[in-house]
């Protein structure tokens, strides 16, 4: 945490920097603080037509169908002080765990913010478990009540109510259902409001509001779970205060900065869509942003994303890789269906990739560069809204290539790095020094340390000359400490004097930017002995116009594989240009021998950037699409690489012959 003589002059006068924001208090002390210093400020956006919302009358107008309307910071106080004391009213006490089991939306923040207030802790839940997953993330943390999003919803609890000892359920839309506007424990979000309302006492509410210390209990989310039953991680107020301290350091108005180096302040206005359950959005896409005095506004659905943006025209936005890949694909599909010519847009975009390569370009490359700009990206900065300053990237390791493409187009993308654990930012890169392929410099409130005990030589190999590589650890006043009455896991998961282990393989270079390998537990070993990362592999068709998602395969085997998900819509744009005939379905399309020459072609370009070794010998491709929806992504976009392997066994079987049980690890 201690700076050093040879560090640049913006890191330096980022550890030095300090404001009103920083501090040591806790999340809703921070909230209430900022909202009186930006009361007539908009606060929130929330679209009109998605939600027949029970809070509406008299406290949030309604907003024109697919428009957004605002919030104020003093406005929405007012619904967090409200819904804090009706939650009190309820029985609500101090430390009690209250469970949010909603998408991403407006009151999500509310409720957080409320129960928080009111003393409470958060237990999150992904709208996407099932009633098993359910009765877990509840019993677990014996959660004392719960905010559903709607009825569908309140059916999965009500499912496995009497495994629970739930003393309230809270539903934040309209209820329709006479059986469940009987029940005396259920309540619209409105009715917890106007209870509240009607007893709200500013002096009660301040002495909740500050019945907290920093070192208590904020939060318990849980892991994705896909190596076993999630593990609830244990985040303190303390911990959420030290990640926003040390973002609010890098990414705040620091008097240093140049007039062209975009901040996160009062200005900002953020799209969010990622899981709010999740802490990399909860924490960049909420706490920070409302800690700024910025603008959040949500977006309809990860669908509507490409509407959304128009209508919100954000600053910043936080996503996953997956999510800017989809992005990316859309630029491409848009640009073939326009009068744009897709060989136009592809042109395009390697030269604004290289010229975002290039440190002093040359006329020639300027000149290329103008016109680029002018026939493609300007065209495609409006889409996103016309007003991006910068992307932020968390949550899975984002290709350099892409990285490059998108900084090219004018849309820079910061990629960071960080877990559940570490609450959840542990680097990213600096807006006045970024650098495409790498995770950015750590927080100057956190340390690290590479163990390079467990690398093999190959490993290291994979190294520059001048840096470090190891598994990273990681220490800080952000680090949790440990996890929801599990002692063994929260042991398993430090060394003896106190490093957090990640558990993902890290290289630092001499400048200290962090770059991103593989994560430990994913490492393939073929049976010749040799060490695969898939990562980086993967990484490599993150720009295809031709593979959507890729899974590569080999632990315990004589070679790498990889099961594969066409894009299917480029891939008849293909044949439309080509005259190819085609078979109709998905699922024809994979086995069509053309599509496969096709497909081929793009894994052979791949290959090319690794070793002998490390290419994909073989491929099966898959007709279904992998998303949270049916279990084969995380929440976080991530790959359930035990579950794609079960999903697929004909098609692993096919490639290796068949085996007992198919290796994988999950993140």
């Amino acid at each position: 945490m201690s700076g050093t003589s040879n560090e640049p002059p913006w890191l330096q006068a980022e550890r030095e920097y300090t404001d009103e924001v920083i501090g040591k208090n806790t999340i809703p002390q921070l909230f209430v603080e900022s909202a009186g210093r930006h009361a007539n400020r908009e606060a929130q956006w929330y679209k009109g037509g998605v939600y027949d919302r029970s809070l509406a009358d008299g406290v949030v107008p309604a907003a024109p169908k697919g428009q957004y309307a605002a919030l104020t910071y003093d406005e929405m106080l007012n619904v967090v002080q409200r819904l804090g004391t009706g939650l009190r009213e309820l029985g609500l006490e101090t430390g009690d765990r209250v469970g949010i089991f909603a998408g991403t939306r407006m009151e999500w923040a509310q409720s957080d913010l409320a129960v928080l207030s009111a003393g409470g802790v958060i237990t999150t839940v992904y709208t996407e478990s099932s009633p098993r997953q359910v009765r877990y993330l509840l019993d677990d943390p014996d959660a004392d009540g719960v905010v559903v999003e709607n009825e569908e919803l309140l059916e999965r609890v009500l499912e496995v109510e009497e495994d629970l000892d739930l003393g309230f359920i809270v539903v934040i839309d309209e209820l329709q259902t006479e059986a469940h506007e009987e029940r005396e424990d259920v309540y619209g979000l409105a009715e917890v409001y106007r209870l509240g309302d009607e007893a709200f006492d500013p002096d009660q509410f301040d002495e909740w509001l500050h019945s907290r210390e920093s070192e208590d209990l904020a939060s318990l989310i849980y892991t994705s779970g896909t190596t076993g039953q999630p593990k609830g991680v244990r985040l303190s107020h303390a911990n959420f205060r030290a990640n926003l301290n040390g973002v609010r350091k890098r990414f705040g108005p620091r008097p240093d900065k140049a007039d062209d180096v975009p901040v996160l302040d009062e200005t900002a206005r953020s799209l969010s869509f990622l899981p709010l359950a999740h802490v990399f959005e909860r924490t960049a896409g909420s706490f920070v942003m409302f800690a700024a005095g910025g603008t959040v506004a949500y977006a309809e659905s990860t669908d509507t994303i490409a509407e959304d943006i128009q209508l919100v025209e954000p600053t910043t936005a936080t996503s996953v890789p997956r999510v800017y890949e989809r992005i990316f694909d859309q630029m491409r599909a848009q640009a073939s269906e326009s009068d744009l010519k897709e060989s136009i847009f592809e042109r395009a975009i390697e030269i604004g990739r290289q010229y975002a390569r290039t440190e002093d370009p040359g006329l020639p490359l300027r000149l290329k560069y103008t016109l680029a700009d002018r026939l493609v990206f300007s065209q495609v900065k409006e889409q996103m809204g016309g007003n991006i300053d910068f992307f932020i990237s968390g949550g899975g390791s984002l290709s350099k290539r892409l990285a490059e493409l998108f900084e090219g187009i004018g849309l820079p993308i910061l990629e960071g790095y960080g877990l559940t654990e570490t609450a959840p930012v542990v680097s990213t890169n600096p807006p006045e020094n970024p650098r495409s392929g790498t995770l950015g410099p750590a927080l100057v409130n956190v340390d690290l340390k590479l163990d390079s005990s467990i690398i093999t030589t190959e490993q290291a190999q994979k190294a520059r000359p001048d840096s470090d590589i190891g598994e990273l650890l990681v220490k800080g006043p952000n680090v949790t400490e440990g996890y929801w009455e599990k002692p063994e896991a929260t042991m398993d998961a430090f060394t003896q004097d106190g490093w957090f282990r990640t558990g993902d393989i890290i290289e630092r270079t001499a400048d200290s930017y962090l770059v991103y390998h593989d994560r430990l537990k994913q490492l393939l070993v073929l049976d010749t002995g040799k060490n695969v990362a898939p990562g980086p592999i993967e990484d490599g068709f993150a720009t295809s116009d031709r593979i959507q998602q890729v899974m590569v395969m080999g632990d315990n085997e004589k070679f790498v594989s990889a099961l594969v998900v066409p894009d299917f819509e480029a891939i008849r744009r293909w044949a439309d240009r080509e005259g190819a005939d085609i078979p109709d379905t998905d699922e024809e399309i994979c086995e069509d021998p053309q599509v496969r020459e096709y497909v081929q072609a793009e894994i052979e370009r791949v290959n090319e950037q690794f070793e002998t070794y490390e290419r994909i010998k073989e491929f099966r491709m898959v007709p279904v699409e992998w998303t949270p929806e049916n279990d084969l992504l995380t929440p976080s976009m991530k790959v359930k690489r035990r579950n794609v392997l079960e999903r697929f066994a004909e098609q692993y079987d096919d490639i290796y012959g068949e085996r007992e049980t198919p290796a994988a690890a999950d993140d």
